[in-house]
């Protein structure tokens, strides 16, 4: 995806949860992944032996050079506004609700084993959607769509697939997102953030 507005520059919080997220990847493949069953998230552990910091140290692992380029590259393109437009602090804070609470959506409703920062990258996909629900995003680079309408296809996708077995944590995208959504309406109620999303949906503004 692509913004119509731009490529970012690279704020302060979005580098460094960058340089977090590849420094813990190079980690992973040096050590052969030989941590991972301490710092990636599974629920069976947490609930069982309370490995609750496993609600955070699975955002910092991914899969492979794939799952964390995109991770990456969407937090860049969308993390950059987001927190020019809130600050840092609000922004990391953010970050970490949504992706913390979509760590909280697997170990509730799931049993499997997940990592990466998908979670809260969907969160933040969400809250563009609120804050610049007119903006033109190119999916692909190709297909020029409004955020408004963009995040309510992904949504509607992630539900769709939540009993696909296709080894891809729909559950946790679902929980950034809800998560993000009503949060957001809520911080930012003075501004009618989140308000009328669904009941502008299809009203055009210029």
């Amino acid at each position: 995806m692509y913004q119509q507005m731009g490529f970012p520059g690279l704020t302060p919080g979005v580098k460094n949860l960058i340089f977090a997220n590849v420094a813990v990847y190079i980690f992973q493949v040096l050590s052969r992944h030989a941590l991972d069953i301490y710092f990636i998230l599974w629920p069976s552990l947490v609930l069982k032996k309370f490995f609750i910091w496993q609600l955070v140290t699975y955002m910092f692992f991914h899969g492979g050079v794939g799952h964390i380029f995109f991770n990456m590259f969407a937090l860049w393109m969308f993390g950059s506004v987001l927190e020019r437009t809130w600050g840092t602090r609000e922004f990391i804070k953010y970050y970490f609700l949504t992706g913390i609470s979509a760590g909280i959506f697997i170990t509730l409703f799931t049993s499997n084993p997940t990592l990466g920062a998908s979670g809260a990258i969907y969160g933040i996909l969400m809250a563009f959607a609120l804050f610049f629900p007119e903006e033109y995003v190119y999916l692909y680079f190709l297909f020029p769509i409004k955020m408004k309408y963009l995040a309510v296809i992904i949504g509607a996708l992630e539900f769709l697939s939540l009993y696909s077995n296709d080894g891809i944590a729909h559950t946790a995208h679902l929980g950034g997102m809800i998560v993000g959504y009503f949060y957001l309406r809520h911080r930012y109620r003075y501004l009618g953030i989140g308000r009328n999303f669904f009941r502008n949906f299809f009203r055009k503004k210029y």
